[in-house]
């Protein structure tokens, strides 16, 4: 069968080079949206965050979970209808769980993930700068160490470029929807049992 991403050229191949003032341009609008809404949903206040944390507070979970489950459908949708093509990123289980325990730490020691403390910093929260100037210490480190682990910790467990039907092995047609329903019930039992 047919991918039907495949017929968008436009987005097919990634352009090599530096990027276009437009595209720069749209990156910063779409991340001010991004900031906004997420200042907006409550998930850039610090005790949102550690309430999160400390199982108090499921707020992050609940608009985590929305995402998910609105970005699925409507980028397989779209993907249905050949109005855009998928960017599977492979799937490297060393990689990936190394790089989910920094990340857990760092969550848990500042309180803001990346994206949280950008939207914090806009708000106001200027505690955040510290973690601000860790990401960008943490990126150098990565881009200084990026050709090693890419010959080592990025080949262990690498199984290559799947999606969560292929990894199950079921048809998209049933694991999607399924999988929108399970969340969809996770999401009504956290309303129904969680204050916030």
């Amino acid at each position: 069968m047919k991918d039907p991403g495949s017929v968008v050229k436009a987005s097919s191949t990634p352009k090599k080079g530096p990027a276009g003032l437009g595209r720069l341009l749209g990156a910063v609008a779409f991340g001010l949206c991004f900031g906004f809404l997420l200042q907006k949903g409550g998930v850039a206040k610090y005790n949102v965050l550690v309430g999160q944390l400390l199982l108090q507070d499921f707020t992050v979970v609940k608009v985590m979970m929305t995402a998910v489950v609105v970005g699925m459908a409507g980028v397989l949708t779209l993907h249905h209808f050949a109005k855009v093509n998928l960017h599977i990123q492979p799937l490297r289980i060393g990689a990936n769980l190394i790089g989910g325990l920094l990340f857990g730490a760092g969550f848990a020691l500042l309180a803001y993930c990346p994206g949280t403390g950008a939207a914090a910093l806009g708000q106001g929260s200027w505690d955040v700068l510290f973690g601000m100037a860790g990401l960008v210490i943490g990126s150098w480190i990565y881009a200084e160490l990026s050709t090693r682990l890419q010959a080592t910790v990025e080949k262990w467990g690498d199984k290559g470029k799947v999606t969560l039907p292929e990894l199950f092995h079921l048809p998209r047609s049933f694991f999607i929807p399924g999988f929108i329903l399970v969340l969809g019930v996770c999401l009504y039992i956290l309303d129904l049992y969680t204050v916030r």
